[in-house]
Protein backbone atom coordinates (compact mmCIF):
# COMPACT_ATOMS: atom_id res chain seq x y z
CA UNK A 1 0.00 0.00 0.00
CA UNK A 2 1.27 3.70 -0.60
CA UNK A 3 0.26 5.39 2.78
CA UNK A 4 0.53 9.10 3.57
CA UNK A 5 0.35 10.76 7.36
CA UNK A 6 -1.38 13.84 8.68
CA UNK A 7 0.61 15.03 11.37
CA UNK A 8 4.30 14.28 12.18
CA UNK A 9 3.85 14.61 16.38
CA UNK A 10 3.58 11.23 18.61
CA UNK A 11 1.20 9.27 17.21
CA UNK A 12 2.10 10.13 13.78
CA UNK A 13 5.65 8.72 14.55
CA UNK A 14 4.65 5.99 16.10
CA UNK A 15 2.65 4.60 13.43
CA UNK A 16 5.51 5.16 11.30
CA UNK A 17 8.05 3.31 13.07
CA UNK A 18 5.58 0.32 13.01
CA UNK A 19 4.65 0.69 9.52
CA UNK A 20 8.74 0.89 8.77
CA UNK A 21 8.56 -2.57 11.00
CA UNK A 22 6.44 -4.19 8.54
CA UNK A 23 8.52 -2.43 5.52
CA UNK A 24 6.54 0.27 4.80
CA UNK A 25 7.65 3.36 4.37
CA UNK A 26 4.93 6.60 4.00
CA UNK A 27 5.02 8.05 1.50
CA UNK A 28 4.11 11.70 2.29
CA UNK A 29 3.52 13.52 5.30
CA UNK A 30 0.82 16.31 5.15
CA UNK A 31 1.63 18.79 7.63
CA UNK A 32 1.07 22.66 8.19
CA UNK A 33 4.67 23.57 7.84
CA UNK A 34 7.20 21.95 5.91
CA UNK A 35 10.11 20.80 8.43
CA UNK A 36 13.16 18.63 9.04
CA UNK A 37 11.84 15.05 9.59
CA UNK A 38 14.49 12.02 11.01
CA UNK A 39 15.14 8.43 10.69
CA UNK A 40 13.24 6.09 8.17
CA UNK A 41 11.09 9.82 6.98
CA UNK A 42 14.09 12.13 6.60
CA UNK A 43 13.51 11.82 2.90
CA UNK A 44 9.86 11.57 2.99
CA UNK A 45 7.77 14.14 0.49
CA UNK A 46 6.10 17.11 2.37
CA UNK A 47 2.97 18.75 1.32
CA UNK A 48 0.92 21.50 3.52
CA UNK A 49 -2.27 21.25 1.41
CA UNK A 50 -4.18 17.75 0.22
CA UNK A 51 -4.25 18.89 -3.45
CA UNK A 52 -0.86 18.94 -3.50
CA UNK A 53 -0.83 14.75 -2.40
CA UNK A 54 0.99 12.92 -4.91
CA UNK A 55 -1.23 10.25 -7.09
CA UNK A 56 -1.73 6.35 -6.37
CA UNK A 57 -2.13 6.72 -2.53
CA UNK A 58 -4.10 4.09 -0.97
CA UNK A 59 -4.54 5.53 2.32
CA UNK A 60 -4.34 8.65 4.20
CA UNK A 61 -4.20 8.08 7.88
CA UNK A 62 -5.08 10.84 10.90
CA UNK A 63 -2.80 11.52 13.27
CA UNK A 64 -2.81 15.09 13.55
CA UNK A 65 -6.14 15.51 15.68
CA UNK A 66 -9.66 17.17 15.25
CA UNK A 67 -7.92 20.18 13.12
CA UNK A 68 -6.39 18.16 10.97
CA UNK A 69 -9.33 16.13 9.92
CA UNK A 70 -11.23 19.08 9.77
CA UNK A 71 -8.95 21.22 7.57
CA UNK A 72 -8.02 18.02 5.37
CA UNK A 73 -10.42 15.03 5.93
CA UNK A 74 -13.19 16.64 3.17
CA UNK A 75 -10.66 17.33 0.63
CA UNK A 76 -9.04 14.10 0.84
CA UNK A 77 -12.05 12.02 0.88
CA UNK A 78 -13.37 13.83 -2.53
CA UNK A 79 -10.15 12.85 -3.84
CA UNK A 80 -11.35 9.32 -3.61
CA UNK A 81 -8.45 8.58 -0.87
CA UNK A 82 -9.40 5.95 2.13
CA UNK A 83 -9.01 7.79 5.56
CA UNK A 84 -7.82 6.41 8.63
CA UNK A 85 -8.67 8.92 11.74
CA UNK A 86 -8.13 8.59 15.55
CA UNK A 87 -9.98 12.20 15.94
CA UNK A 88 -13.48 10.85 16.67
CA UNK A 89 -14.51 13.55 18.79
CA UNK A 90 -14.60 15.83 15.94
CA UNK A 91 -17.41 14.36 14.04
CA UNK A 92 -19.53 15.70 16.85
CA UNK A 93 -19.72 18.86 15.33
CA UNK A 94 -22.60 17.95 12.55
CA UNK A 95 -21.39 20.40 10.27
CA UNK A 96 -17.64 18.60 9.82
CA UNK A 97 -19.88 14.92 10.02
CA UNK A 98 -21.70 16.05 6.87
CA UNK A 99 -19.01 17.91 5.07
CA UNK A 100 -16.87 14.70 5.55
CA UNK A 101 -19.87 12.02 4.79
CA UNK A 102 -19.86 14.17 1.49
CA UNK A 103 -17.19 14.13 0.33
CA UNK A 104 -17.13 10.39 1.30
CA UNK A 105 -19.85 9.92 -1.21
CA UNK A 106 -18.66 12.34 -4.08
CA UNK A 107 -14.84 10.45 -4.17
CA UNK A 108 -16.35 7.18 -3.38
CA UNK A 109 -13.84 6.82 -0.55
CA UNK A 110 -14.54 5.49 3.35
CA UNK A 111 -13.36 7.31 6.32
CA UNK A 112 -12.61 4.50 8.98
CA UNK A 113 -12.66 5.59 12.47
CA UNK A 114 -9.99 3.72 14.64
CA UNK A 115 -11.31 2.65 18.08
CA UNK A 116 -8.68 5.25 19.85
CA UNK A 117 -8.29 4.70 23.42
CA UNK A 118 -10.86 2.06 24.13
CA UNK A 119 -12.03 -1.47 23.62
CA UNK A 120 -15.25 -3.16 23.73
CA UNK A 121 -16.80 -1.19 20.49
CA UNK A 122 -17.39 -4.33 18.43
CA UNK A 123 -19.58 -5.87 21.52
CA UNK A 124 -21.25 -2.34 21.31
CA UNK A 125 -21.80 -2.14 17.45
CA UNK A 126 -23.18 -5.85 17.73
CA UNK A 127 -25.37 -5.03 20.64
CA UNK A 128 -27.07 -1.89 18.78
CA UNK A 129 -28.38 -4.23 16.50
CA UNK A 130 -31.08 -5.80 18.71
CA UNK A 131 -31.51 -2.18 20.34
CA UNK A 132 -29.21 -0.59 23.70
CA UNK A 133 -31.34 1.06 26.21
CA UNK A 134 -28.57 3.29 27.98
CA UNK A 135 -25.07 3.49 27.30
CA UNK A 136 -22.94 5.49 29.86
CA UNK A 137 -19.09 6.14 29.49
CA UNK A 138 -16.77 7.28 32.43
CA UNK A 139 -13.72 8.79 32.11
CA UNK A 140 -11.01 9.12 35.19
CA UNK A 141 -7.98 11.05 35.07
CA UNK A 142 -5.56 12.24 37.75
CA UNK A 143 -6.23 15.77 38.51
CA UNK A 144 -3.35 16.82 36.14
CA UNK A 145 -4.62 14.80 33.48
CA UNK A 146 -7.26 17.74 33.32
CA UNK A 147 -5.44 20.86 32.97
CA UNK A 148 -6.17 23.20 30.51
CA UNK A 149 -10.34 21.78 30.38
CA UNK A 150 -13.20 23.11 32.18
CA UNK A 151 -12.93 20.98 34.51
CA UNK A 152 -10.03 23.90 35.88
CA UNK A 153 -13.22 26.07 36.40
CA UNK A 154 -15.30 23.44 38.33
CA UNK A 155 -12.68 21.93 40.51
CA UNK A 156 -9.72 23.01 42.71
CA UNK A 157 -7.22 20.38 40.54
CA UNK A 158 -4.47 20.97 42.61
CA UNK A 159 -5.90 20.75 46.12
CA UNK A 160 -8.21 17.75 45.38
CA UNK A 161 -7.64 14.61 48.11
CA UNK A 162 -10.52 12.45 46.90
CA UNK A 163 -12.33 11.59 43.15
CA UNK A 164 -14.61 14.66 42.59
CA UNK A 165 -16.82 14.34 39.18
CA UNK A 166 -16.91 17.95 37.04
CA UNK A 167 -18.80 16.85 33.84
CA UNK A 168 -22.26 15.12 33.48
CA UNK A 169 -24.06 15.14 30.36
CA UNK A 170 -24.20 13.72 27.11
CA UNK A 171 -21.67 12.69 24.53
CA UNK A 172 -21.95 15.76 22.28
CA UNK A 173 -21.63 18.35 25.01
CA UNK A 174 -18.34 16.18 25.85
CA UNK A 175 -16.92 16.21 22.89
CA UNK A 176 -17.79 19.68 22.68
CA UNK A 177 -16.83 21.37 26.03
CA UNK A 178 -13.47 18.91 25.94
CA UNK A 179 -12.33 18.78 22.95
CA UNK A 180 -8.83 17.52 24.02
CA UNK A 181 -10.34 14.42 26.05
CA UNK A 182 -13.36 13.78 23.40
CA UNK A 183 -12.12 10.85 21.16
CA UNK A 184 -13.23 7.94 23.49
CA UNK A 185 -16.26 9.62 24.72
CA UNK A 186 -16.89 10.15 20.82
CA UNK A 187 -16.16 6.19 19.80
CA UNK A 188 -18.35 5.20 22.61
CA UNK A 189 -21.34 7.25 21.13
CA UNK A 190 -20.34 6.63 17.40
CA UNK A 191 -20.62 2.43 17.98
CA UNK A 192 -23.69 2.46 20.51
CA UNK A 193 -26.64 5.19 20.69
CA UNK A 194 -25.35 7.55 19.18
CA UNK A 195 -23.61 11.27 20.74
CA UNK A 196 -27.00 12.99 21.69
CA UNK A 197 -27.91 9.60 23.62
CA UNK A 198 -24.99 8.28 25.10
CA UNK A 199 -24.17 9.50 28.74
CA UNK A 200 -21.03 10.75 29.97
CA UNK A 201 -19.29 11.62 33.38
CA UNK A 202 -15.75 12.65 34.13
CA UNK A 203 -14.26 12.75 36.92
CA UNK A 204 -10.89 14.09 38.56
CA UNK A 205 -8.79 11.27 41.09
CA UNK A 206 -5.98 12.12 43.03
CA UNK A 207 -6.22 7.96 43.96
CA UNK A 208 -4.69 6.97 40.41
CA UNK A 209 -2.08 7.58 38.01
CA UNK A 210 -3.23 6.28 34.73
CA UNK A 211 -5.95 7.45 32.83
CA UNK A 212 -9.43 5.25 33.30
CA UNK A 213 -11.93 4.38 31.21
CA UNK A 214 -14.92 2.34 31.92
CA UNK A 215 -18.39 1.41 29.32
CA UNK A 216 -21.53 0.81 31.19
CA UNK A 217 -24.29 -0.86 28.76
CA UNK A 218 -27.56 -2.59 28.70
CA UNK A 219 -30.00 -3.64 25.87
CA UNK A 220 -31.68 -7.01 24.34
CA UNK A 221 -28.49 -8.46 24.78
CA UNK A 222 -28.41 -8.06 28.32
CA UNK A 223 -25.81 -6.14 30.66
CA UNK A 224 -22.10 -5.55 29.84
CA UNK A 225 -19.51 -3.60 31.42
CA UNK A 226 -15.90 -3.17 29.94
CA UNK A 227 -13.08 -1.38 31.92
CA UNK A 228 -9.30 -0.44 30.65
CA UNK A 229 -6.63 1.39 32.31
CA UNK A 230 -4.63 2.86 29.93
CA UNK A 231 -0.59 3.82 29.48
CA UNK A 232 0.38 6.83 27.55
CA UNK A 233 3.24 7.22 24.64
CA UNK A 234 6.61 6.65 26.29
CA UNK A 235 8.08 9.78 24.29
CA UNK A 236 4.32 12.31 24.82
CA UNK A 237 2.73 11.46 28.24
CA UNK A 238 -0.60 13.30 26.79
CA UNK A 239 -0.56 10.47 24.19
CA UNK A 240 -2.50 7.18 24.70
CA UNK A 241 -0.46 4.37 23.72
CA UNK A 242 -3.54 2.48 22.65
CA UNK A 243 -4.84 5.07 20.68
CA UNK A 244 -1.58 4.55 18.58
CA UNK A 245 -1.76 1.00 18.90
CA UNK A 246 -5.38 1.57 17.22
CA UNK A 247 -4.16 3.42 14.27
CA UNK A 248 -1.84 0.93 13.35
CA UNK A 249 -4.23 -2.08 13.95
CA UNK A 250 -6.84 0.09 11.23
CA UNK A 251 -4.02 0.02 8.67
CA UNK A 252 -3.09 -3.41 9.02
CA UNK A 253 -7.25 -4.15 8.59
CA UNK A 254 -6.87 -2.02 5.43
CA UNK A 255 -4.40 -4.95 3.90
CA UNK A 256 -5.42 -7.74 5.25
CA UNK A 257 -7.42 -10.79 3.67
CA UNK A 258 -9.00 -12.16 6.18
CA UNK A 259 -10.73 -9.35 8.91
CA UNK A 260 -12.03 -9.44 12.51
Amino acid sequence: MKIGLIGHGAIAGYVSAQLGSRGIRPAVFLMRTRRALDGQDADAMQVTEARDLPEGLDLMVDCAGHAGLAAHGPAILAAGIDLVSVSLGALADRDLHDRLEDAAQQGGARLHLASGAIGALDCLQAARIGGLDEVTYIGRKPPAGWKGSPAETALDLDGLTKAAEHFAGDARRAATEYPKNANVAAAVALAGTGFDATQVRLIADPGISANIHEIHASGAFGRFSFRIEGTPLPDSPRSSALAAMSVVAAIERQRATIVI
